[in-house]
């Protein structure tokens, strides 16, 4: 998600993350390489970390899979409950993605997906991040991490990606998303403002710096965690990782 590690800002911004995302498009885009990775380690139980407001586990729990969702704010597993439920098989829990799950080894897939591993304040973070998340899978199972690759981004150019316009609690709004890099630094600009006070100051401008996360650097973290095989991809569709090209960084690892 492209918001701050902080439980206050996710609270605060969760119908503008709502409002951003193509959620069909995206699912749509993302699933074909969930179902062949679930296929492959005969997934059961799937651990989505970081799950924002629960489309992902959502739509696991909707194939027959037994599925948590985790967030470290509250606002967001709100959200989750009230618009998926909480059903037998779906679970819904408040857990930051430097906490431990509750049950290790129980689940045969664990991820972190979007850019949510990113806005960790340090390497040291994402090092703790992915020992939870190898120990909450079983041996044989998987870990997913997913990225932007910032590295596919001129440098200092920003790159504007979203205009939508949205019906908030706090009034019709224009919504405006965009990222940029600066050397090994990323950051995500958000900018939120009513459709009807244009000339007013926006309600809402965030510029939220994210790691440049390396495919060298999360292998090495993987492997020390207790990853046997490391494979990445370039985008869902399974391409090759191509570091100046490459949308995404997705790194699967085996247990």
């Amino acid at each position: 998600m492209v918001l701050h590690m902080s439980a206050e800002v996710f609270d605060d911004l969760t119908d503008v993350y709502e409002a951003t995302i193509d959620w069909p498009k995206r699912l749509g885009n993302e699933q074909s390489l969930f179902r062949w990775l679930f296929d492959r380690v005969r997934a059961k139980r799937i651990l989505d970390i970081a799950c924002g407001t629960g489309r992902h586990a959502a739509m696991f729990h909707s194939w027959g899979l037994e599925a948590e969702g985790a967030d470290i704010s509250p606002n967001m597993i709100r959200r989750c409950r009230q618009t998926h439920g909480e059903p037998a098989g779906l679970r819904w829990v408040v857990r930051p993605f430097d906490q431990a799950a509750e049950q290790p080894g129980s689940f045969d897939v664990a991820m972190c997906i979007g850019n949510s591993l990113a806005l960790a304040a340090d390497y040291e973070t994402v090092a703790v991040a992915i020992g939870h998340m190898m120990s909450a899978v079983r041996a044989g199972g998987s870990i997913v991490i997913h990225v932007p690759n910032l590295f596919s981004l001129p440098d200092g150019q920003p790159v504007w990606q979203k205009c939508v316009r949205a019906s908030l609690p706090r009034g019709d709004c224009l919504i405006i998303k965009g990222i940029h890099r600066c050397g090994a630094q990323g950051f995500v600009d958000v900018l939120v403002t009513r459709l009807d006070a244009l000339s007013q100051p926006a309600l809402r401008t965030e510029c939220v710096p994210f790691l440049g996360l390396e495919s060298g650097e999360l292998e090495r973290l993987a492997r020390q965690s207790g990853a046997t095989a490391v494979e990445f991809f370039g985008d869902y569709r399974r391409q090759a990782y191509d570091r100046p090209e490459s949308p995404d960084l997705i790194m699967i690892c085996i247990k």
